[in-house]
């Protein structure tokens, strides 16, 4: 009976099953039945797609005309789940192919699924288990046949080293990697913190990028969509992070008490902040026109706005505003902060409106607040010509 063996393979920007096996007139004439079954004249073989009701039609289809092999497929599944995927978004092509050129043993696999439950299990959000999950992929990788746990300090610090000199990863990368590495051995192996007291490098301390009051007026100005103009003015109001932005729910606005709550922010906290009086004639406004449901700023097909649109519209504002200074919606909550700073708020009430653990990281605007700057004159004003 002919062996048709299931390898995977990311074929037309899609993850798929290849179907090869030596030809079969009986085989082939199956398989061209099966529903979204094609051939690829570049890889030479039948393919269809990765899905689960597929595999089932193939199966179905070949019973008693042919033995499927599974072991490549099977593999590539395990590693693919290990890894956490946003929801409704693909997996990346470069992803994909990564898992199939450099495949993991099956104790790092293990290793891999047990470190991204022990993240759920801990409550750690969505972007720390997939950017923690991602760079221990990357060093799981490396290993090829080598497990994890047989791991010394000694070759956890010569792949940081590795990782700073050779890849050209910056020292904010490496910190990561270090947390995500220690979070492994510490967390999932219950090995002792001591052991894992990994150095880390200095971080270099980058000054946000702010904008001027009257360049955040000119953005707002050069916004004629209603609904853009309200995101944008919504963010800035209030120093929120853009994933703040587009979570918000209609009935977190209370304009009876002037506030708005964020639920479920960065660090699973929940806060409030004040609601400006502006900001609430334009989203009354907005409301009047759009008739959002659920969602304060909703997508084409419902749901919460993405916040990739979010960052688009900010950039085409400040285009047309004629402002070259390099940053993200971030920027804006930069500004917001540095803003109120300025205007003499106390570093404290900052701290709480943004929603920050930490006073430390609040005082990085101190270094950009013209405040105090403003009153030392340059020696060189002092020059008489």
């Amino acid at each position: 009976m002919p062996v048709i063996t299931l390898q995977p393979m990311f074929h037309r920007k899609q993850e798929v099953i290849a179907l090869r096996f030596t030809h079969d007139s009986t085989v082939n004439n199956a398989i061209k039945k099966i529903f979204l079954a094609k051939w690829s004249s570049t890889n030479k073989c039948w393919y269809i797609p990765c899905t689960k009701a597929h595999y089932l039609m193939l199966v179905s289809a070949t019973q008693g005309i042919a033995t499927l092999n599974t072991e490549a497929l099977r593999n590539y599944l395990s590693q693919r789940n290990a890894l956490p995927v946003q929801p409704g978004k693909p997996l990346r092509s470069s992803t994909s192919k990564m898992i199939i050129a450099h495949p993991l043993n099956t104790v790092n696999t293990k290793a891999l699924e047990a470190y991204k439950n022990m993240l759920v299990l801990k409550g750690y959000s969505s972007n720390t288990i997939r950017n923690y999950s991602n760079e221990l992929h990357h060093l799981l990788r490396l290993l090829g046949n080598r497990n994890i746990d047989d791991l010394q300090k000694e070759h956890v610090m010569s792949y940081l080293l590795w990782m700073l000199e050779k890849r050209g990863c910056s020292e904010t990368q490496v910190h990561t990697a270090v947390n995500a590495i220690k979070f492994y051995f510490e967390q999932v192996l219950k090995k002792e913190k001591a052991f894992y007291d990994l150095p880390r490098p200095k971080k270099p301390l980058k000054l946000p990028s702010v904008l001027a009051e009257e360049e955040v007026i000119n953005i707002i100005k050069h916004v004629k969509n209603l609904k853009h103009r309200a995101i944008l003015m919504t963010g800035y109001s209030a120093g929120l992070r853009v994933s703040e932005i587009v979570n918000l729910k209609t009935v977190d606005i209370d304009s009876k008490r002037m506030m708005m709550h964020l639920h479920g922010a960065k660090g699973k906290k929940d806060r409030m902040v004040p609601l400006s009086k502006k900001l609430l004639e334009v989203l009354r406004e907005y409301y009047k026109v759009h008739k959002p449901k659920e969602y304060l700023f909703e997508g084409a097909d419902g749901g919460a706005y993405s916040t990739r649109s979010v960052q688009e519209i900010l950039k085409q504002a400040k285009h047309k505003a004629g402002i070259n200074k390099t940053g993200s919606t971030h920027m804006m909550r930069h500004s917001y902060a540095t803003h109120l700073l300025e205007s003499g708020t106390d570093l404290r009430y900052i701290q709480e409106l943004l929603g920050h653990n930490s006073v430390m990281t609040t005082m990085r605007y101190t270094h950009v607040s013209k405040k105090n700057l403003a009153k030392i004159e340059s020696p060189l004003d002092k020059l008489e010509w």
